[in-house]
């Protein structure tokens, strides 16, 4: 059976995979963007046959092939944590898990590394057609391994298409297509991928603007803006669209989550969305009152209902709903699901012991049992609830998710007036003379990063207490070793990271003087 860990060891190896994720997402979005910019810009170049555009494309290859270098180092550190630090998790979920993975190291991966050494490499000694090709499979196979790390991220959000086997205490897979198909996993790959496109569209738009204060490269600047500004808005539109399917599935599948991003303590029918607020300091219970309110807030009555169930009179639960129980309308309480996860806990271990003292009839029998449709309903599906001692531990942290939740979007719609201004300035060519918002495009890279980051705190913070929803809280994940040895290892990544990241901007920034070859 599956010991709890010191809470220390838990704090200590989630901030090292929270580092860790958090560096490796700095690298991620710009090459899920940047590589059908860049394809783009191609495309215009054998469309067209000026070498203008195949002086633009290279550029921006470069950068490219900056950030991508760095990023597969930090990726392949953050797969090997699911081994050294969450041992636990990865054997209950490792014929799943590790699926998604395989095929994206088989498969993405190498279709990616195959075909960008020909990108780069290969200007001189393929035709231009088959360069072009390469460049787009480049593209293509960067998104293709978000999809599978995706997959596995969305299976964890939101598990299915398996079955627990009781004889080896683990997860299988059932369906492969129910966890490749998972409306979680989807929404989780279009929408990270789409703000992706935006981000890097930023960074093309924000360093064609310096060098148009600079009055350098001014034509592969402005070309570089209309190429970026297209291809943002329209991902932009793309990801408000993604970003409000998520919110559906996330207010069915994870509803603590969901009353995290809006602060809501008490549901209501026609439940208003909360466009902006700050949180008041008083703390007191968080199960019987709101112990968290709102100083200030700015609400749109009913649109949270709409937003959720597409019902401007839906009622949308609360955390005390969630916590204490709403039987009105059908939430269970907290209480009743930690005392069905012990039950199905305890028939584990009561059946792991038949089998050990040799009672196969009886081993068998309940294992009959806990295969049942009503246990795996009824006692297995809160398997992770036996775990947890405290019904406020359910509780993730609130105004972290919220100051998050809603910097994202409010950046989200800044980038919207962004890319309409940078489109209609550069069009007009009076781009040169809005020194503002050139300067403004500039500033726009770091925030664009902001929300990228946010957004994955939303996703994370928001559903603690559970690596794997309902099913194990992260106290039972991680790896039983030395806490001292997380500790030393998150300080050596940290000022590894750290370092990496120091040398990707001082290369990058160096380039981007240099300029373009001519």
């Amino acid at each position: 059976m599956i010991e709890i860990a010191d809470l220390s060891l838990v704090d200590w190896s989630r901030a090292q995979f929270a580092l860790t994720a958090m560096y490796h997402w700095i690298f991620v979005p710009l090459t899920l963007g940047i590589t059908f910019i860049i394809a783009f810009m191609e495309t215009l170049y054998v469309k067209t046959g000026k070498e203008e555009w195949k002086k633009i494309t290279k550029f921006w290859m470069t950068l490219f092939g900056i950030n991508f270098a760095i990023g597969v180092a930090t990726g392949i550190i953050l797969e090997f944590e699911f081994g050294t630090n969450w041992s636990n998790y990865s054997w209950f979920v490792g014929d799943i898990f590790g699926a998604p993975l395989a095929v994206e190291g088989i498969l993405a991966f190498f279709m990616e590394s195959t075909f960008i050494a020909i990108m780069f490499f290969g200007w001189k000694k393929v035709s231009k057609k088959m360069h072009l090709l390469a460049t787009w499979l480049t593209a293509i196979g960067a998104n293709l391994s978000a999809l599978w790390i995706l997959v596995a991220n969305g299976w964890m959000q939101k598990p299915v298409g398996m079955v627990f086997n009781p004889e080896t205490a683990r997860n299988e897979m059932q369906n492969f297509w129910d966890v490749l198909f998972s409306p979680t996993a989807i929404d989780k790959w279009l929408h990270a991928t789409s703000s992706g496109f935006v981000l890097a569209a930023i960074f093309v738009i924000g360093i064609s603007a310096w060098y148009i204060l600079k009055k350098r490269e001014i034509i592969l600047a402005k070309k570089s803006i209309l190429v970026a500004a297209i291809f943002g808005l329209l991902s932009s539109v793309y990801l408000i669209w993604t970003g409000d399917d998520s919110a559906r599935t996330i207010a069915n599948e994870q509803p603590m989550k969901f009353a995290a991003i809006e602060g809501l303590y008490n549901g209501s029918e026609g439940a208003g969305l909360v466009a902006m607020g700050v949180f008041s300091s008083t703390e007191t219970d968080p199960v019987n009152e709101n112990y968290k309110d709102f100083n200030i807030k700015i609400e749109i009555p009913n649109f949270l209902s709409y937003m959720a169930f597409l019902d401007w009179n839906a009622f949308v639960p609360g955390v005390h709903d969630l916590i204490n129980g709403n039987e009105k309308y059908g939430y269970m309480a907290a209480s009743e699901k930690i005392e069905r996860g012990k039950i199905a806990i305890q028939k584990l271990k009561e059946f792991k012991d038949a089998r050990k003292s040799g009672n196969t009839e009886a081993a068998e029998t309940m294992k009959t049992e806990i295969m049942s449709k009503d246990f795996q309903d009824n006692y297995f599906k809160y398997f992770g609830y036996g775990y947890i001692q405290n019904t406020d531990d359910l509780i993730p942290n609130i105004p972290l998710t919220f100051y998050s939740f809603h910097i994202m979007v409010a950046l989200g719609f800044l980038f919207v007036i962004l890319f309409i201004l940078a489109l209609l300035f550069v069009i007009k060519d009076s781009i040169a003379n809005k020194r503002w918002f050139l300067r403004f495009a500039i500033i726009s890279i770091p925030l664009a990063y902001v929300a990228s980051q946010a957004g994955w705190i939303v996703a994370e913070v928001g559903r603690q207490p559970w690596v794997i929803q309902d099913l194990m809280p992260t106290m039972a994940a991680v790896t039983r070793i030395n806490t001292g040895a997380v500790q030393t290892t998150f300080w050596l990544f940290a000022i590894i990271f750290t370092v990496l990241l120091i040398a990707e901007l001082k290369i990058m920034f160096r380039q981007i003087n240099i300029g373009p070859k001519h």
